[in-house]
């Protein structure tokens, strides 16, 4: 059985797209480009900030990129946490995978001190052992960085891990770490979808309660 369950944030843990909405149309409108519909903004969601404009925008230059970032995160800053909420099923399920003795950790491209706000709002911040947001990696997913450096930080080798993600990037990121990957669709990405990835090791669940079942097989 696995012993280091690894988990993406956003659409996996928690639901933040109502924020995301906001604070993306508040920085496009800032910048003259108009807003966009919530359905296209859900979609980019676990995607770097940077990545979120060039899809949203179609613009590519990196100076443009800049300011949509800053002016994402002052308006994350006041509203991110707030209007975030944990999926109702994920307290339990956490909290019985942390008394079987299981390490957890939580790797995504959130900030670090948002996800923390978060789960002690929750009074969730001792079922994880470590927690990588987008300030703790110079590259963010798909690149394997933040598995890596939580596997390092847990003494966990790949092969007694599993990563648990809502998306393709999720996915990809798994592959590249040589990490086991279950893909839960509480999120925007299809079953099909993952499917189509064609990886060699993936389970799929509705939500994080079937992940109970799921561990044996491990």
């Amino acid at each position: 059985m696995k012993r280091c369950l690894l988990f993406d944030f956003d659409y996996t843990l928690a639901d933040s797209s109502s924020a995301v909405v906001e604070c993306v149309n508040d920085a496009l409108g800032k910048m003259d480009i108009g807003v966009v519909p919530a359905d296209r903004i859900h979609r980019t969601i676990g995607l770097s900030l940077d990545e979120t404009f060039h899809e949203l925008s179609g613009d590519t230059t990196a100076d443009r990129a800049e300011t949509f970032q800053q002016l994402f995160i002052a308006r994350a800053d006041a509203i991110m946490v707030d209007k975030t909420r944990i999926f109702p099923c994920v307290p339990a399920v956490i909290g019985e995978l942390r008394a079987s003795g299981l390490s957890l950790g939580i790797v995504s491209t959130k900030f670090r001190h948002r996800i923390q706000a978060i789960i002690e709002r929750e009074h969730m911040q001792s079922f994880f052992d470590i927690i990588i947001g987008r300030e703790d990696v110079i590259r963010p997913k798909p690149d394997p960085m933040g598995l890596l450096k939580a596997m390092s930080a847990l003494r966990a080798p790949p092969r007694d891990c599993l990563f648990i993600g809502d998306s393709l990037t999720d996915a990809r990121t798994a592959q590249q770490a040589g990490v086991d990957f279950v893909a839960v669709l509480s999120g925007v990405t299809r079953e099909e979808d993952f499917h189509q990835l064609g990886l060699d090791s993936i389970n799929i669940i509705g939500d994080l309660r079937e992940l109970l079942g799921l561990l044996s097989k491990y």
